[in-house]
Formats: structure tokens, C-alpha cells, sequence
């Protein structure tokens, strides 16, 4: 079982293993990308971010990136967010049905754009959806909250997407749905071609 915040890819340049065997356009396309995958591995379909990090870290597509895993998004990782030019969170909902893989631009200056609040780590916040809505606090962030602190502290606007897969079951277990399952090579899919638009749009900046 995973531990409680291992970095599972490294940046271009680190001792990432399969990362490694990236080719050299996929680490450019991917440098400046972070990948944030988070959920409870012990919650069924909780556990896609740890199982979608798994998969990512060893995509030579996203060669260059950072992804890590995470129980849920804290209020630390804006520090991660500042040095990045394309974030990525990966998460189930319970807004589309189960195995429904869904793309969201989140605004990096906080203010959210197609429901962002349909992300968000259903064991952290006992249903998957119901991001805090209070503020930030030091156990869990929304993804619009985290965005907005990153962006008061240090100015950072990255580009950032939420790629998530509707969740069937948040019962305590360690497997997948089928559908949820299944979806997996779909989020990764995305994951990627995301990182590969966003290379292509700084090619031509």
C-alpha cells in the first residue's frame, strides 16, 4: 500500500526510472507540467488518482513532467503549483456516471469554470463533490482554492485541468469498480494529450 505522499515522477533531468525512456519531444512537450493525482487507495474507486499516478509516472508521453499522488489536495502543494506552467489534477466525482471520463479548465486566479467542484477526494470529504467550501484549510482545498492561494502568494497562473472519471462505489475496499477500472487508460489518454496540446502551444508562443 502506498505511503502518504511518495513522488512517484520526477521533472526531466531526475532519477524517474521509466520516465527515463522518454523521447526527447515528449520531455519538452511535458517539461513545466505537474500532475497531481490524489484519492484514498483504501476507499474502491477513491483509489483511481493512486492507480492513474502509477500508470502516468510510467507514460514515456509525459516525459519531463512531475506527478505525484496525494491523499487529497493540501494547501502546501501551492508551493509545487508556483514553478509550474501546466497543472493537472486527477480525481473521481460523483456528478457523471460511474467510468465517465470528464475534462475541466479550472482558472488559475481561483474562480472555477465547468463545475470544478465535481472534483475532490470523496473519502477526504465524505462524497465525492463536496470540495470545502469554507476556505482553505489545513486538511483539505478545493481545486479553485488551491489555484487562488498559489496564485495569492506568488502570482502563479499555470494552465489548469481537472481530468476526472465518475466514481460507482466510495465504500471502504481496495479495488476499482469495472467501470471505473476501465476508464483508466482513458484518464491517462487524456492526461496526456493535455500535456502534449499544452507543448505544442508554447512551441508557438
Amino acid at each position: 500500500m502506498p505511503g502518504d505522499e511518495p513522488l512517484i515522477g520526477a521533472a526531466a533531468g531526475g532519477d524517474a526510472g521509466p520516465l527515463d525512456s522518454a523521447q526527447p519531444v515528449a520531455a519538452e512537450a511535458a517539461s513545466g507540467a505537474l500532475v497531481v493525482c490524489y484519492g484514498n487507495p483504501l476507499r474502491g474507486d477513491d483509489a483511481m488518482g493512486w492507480h492513474a499516478s502509477t500508470l502516468l509516472a510510467g507514460d514515456p508521453r509525459l516525459g519531463g513532467a512531475t506527478v505525484i499522488w496525494r491523499h487529497q489536495l493540501t494547501p502546501d502543494l501551492a508551493a509545487d503549483i508556483k514553478d509550474a506552467s501546466l497543472v493537472i489534477l486527477v480525481d473521481v466525482n460523483v456528478v457523471d456516471e460511474p467510468g465517465v471520463v470528464s475534462v475541466r479548465r479550472v482558472d488559475a486566479g481561483g474562480s472555477g469554470a465547468g463545475g470544478p467542484e465535481a472534483a475532490g477526494s470523496g473519502a477526504a470529504t465524505g462524497a465525492a463533490g463536496s470540495a470545502g467550501s469554507a476556505g482553505p484549510s489545513s486538511h483539505h482545498v478545493a481545486p479553485t482554492e488551491l489555484m487562488a492561494l498559489a496564485y495569492e502568494l506568488w502570482g502563479a497562473a499555470p494552465a489548469v485541468f481537472v481530468v476526472s472519471a465518475g466514481a460507482k462505489t466510495l465504500e471502504i475496499g481496495d479495488e476499482l469498480s469495472p467501470a471505473v477500472e476501465a476508464a483508466l487508460p482513458e484518464v491517462v489518454d487524456a492526461v496526456a494529450s493535455i500535456v502534449a496540446r499544452h507543448g505544442d502551444l508554447g512551441q508557438t508562443r
